[in-house]
């Protein structure tokens, strides 16, 4: 019997996960790493050591795979055309990918296809900057390099025209994309996966609440969403799916503002950390319909288990030996889940999440912000 290789690109938790996610189907994974200590690569049998970004290394990696997939979206957008030429299938292919990659290049493609956003443009200087701020609302104004940033890194906020800060986005010599800095009520996530044939599912909209740049909490379903949002939200999500031609999993992030309405903020083209709760709290987690949709296998029900679920991040800290903390933890909260990264903990490095689920939210949100903590040594009893 024989059963398909997926070529995953990218060495992280994400492909960890979505090699987990594999497993009981039979699917086996090759693995593109950058170093043998990776996270995925401390579980995935078949581990290449190479840098993504060398065109030979990548065709060599892609022989024997029956379809390439991703952890990130850094990979030189030529480098996926040539593996298509040479008749690989990619997924999500470049021209969908690309919209994940370059900031630019999706603010003008959701632009024409009338998808709400945050007034943007390109800017070349802080003079371009000045007049952007000044074409608008005034300051402040977020600047984000077009492409490589996550978690907060390659955004600034500018608050005047002369912050010290506005100069720091133009050194690198990079195309910069100028925002106005939305004062939204909360962030939202609309996280769907589609398929080559066109099948796509949607989970329901999350709460996804950020500390500096980076996400802490996810709350399913967003607790207080009118359902004609929450419908909306998913909907806008599918139909960029579809325009774009995505292949697998798709996050939309987006801001609520106080009016309540719904702007997108960035796109992700892959498994996503608004969407780690589906593990425990859905029928079919993300992980895993990504894995059935770049196989192009029926997708499964992303519906939830229980009311509520509620991801939390565990960044490291001072506290090392997480392993140690597992007794209180497990003995506290029998239906705790902890996800661990295989990481080596450091200062604000995300190195696992934890799941909750149940009937209260208020319940739900203290179990897991408890479990998080102490896994962390933030939270001593």
């Amino acid at each position: 019997m024989t059963f398909p290789v997926v070529g995953m690109v990218g060495g992280g938790q994400l492909a960890r996960m979505t090699h987990e996610a594999g497993i009981p189907l039979g699917i086996r994974f090759k693995l593109l790493s950058d170093t043998p200590q990776d996270s995925a690569a401390q579980v995935v049998g078949d581990v290449v050591v190479g840098d993504y970004r060398d065109l030979e290394t990548l065709r060599s990696f892609a022989q024997g795979c029956d379809v390439i997939t991703f952890d990130h979206e850094h990979v030189p957008t030529e480098h996926l055309r040539a593996l298509e030429a040479d008749g690989i299938p990619v997924r999500p292919g470049p021209d969908a990918l690309v919209h994940a990659q370059d900031k630019g290049v999706m603010r003008e493609r959701l632009g024409r296809m009338g998808i709400p956003a945050p007034r943007n443009r390109l800017v070349r200087d802080q003079a371009d900057v000045a007049a952007f701020a000044a074409e608008g609302s005034g300051f402040p104004v977020v600047l984000k390099t077009v492409r490589g940033g996550y978690d907060g890194k390659g955004v600034w906020v500018v608050r005047e025209a002369d912050d010290p800060s506005a100069a720091e986005p133009f050194k690198a010599g990079v195309p910069v994309l100028a925002e106005e800095k939305v004062e939204f009520a909360r962030e939202l996530a609309a996280n769907v996966v589609r398929s080559p044939h066109g099948q796509a599912v949607a989970y329901p909209v999350v709460e996804s609440i950020q500390t500096d740049g980076v996400c802490d909490t996810v709350i399913a379903p967003a607790p207080g969403l009118p359902e004609a949002a929450a419908v909306h939200a998913q909907e806008l999500a599918l139909r960029v799916a579809h325009e774009l031609g995505v292949v697998g999993h798709l996050a939309v992030e987006l801001f609520e503002t106080r009016e309540g309405e719904l702007l997108v903020n960035e796109l992700a083209m892959r498994p996503h950390n608004s969407g780690h709760w589906t593990q425990d709290g859905a029928v079919t987690s993300q992980f895993a319909n990504h894995v059935r949709a770049v196989l192009d296998l029926p997708l499964g029900d992303p519906r939830t288990r229980a009311p509520w679920t509620v991801m939390a991040n565990v960044l490291g800290g001072d506290f090392p030996d997480m392993y140690s903390a597992y007794l209180h933890c497990m003995a506290r909260d029998p239906q705790l889940k902890i996800h661990m990264y295989g990481k080596a903990v450091k200062p604000g490095r995300k190195v696992g999440h934890v799941n909750v689920y149940g009937d209260d939210l208020d319940d739900v949100r203290a179990r897991a912000a408890h479990a998080a903590g102490y896994l962390r040594g933030t939270v001593v009893e």
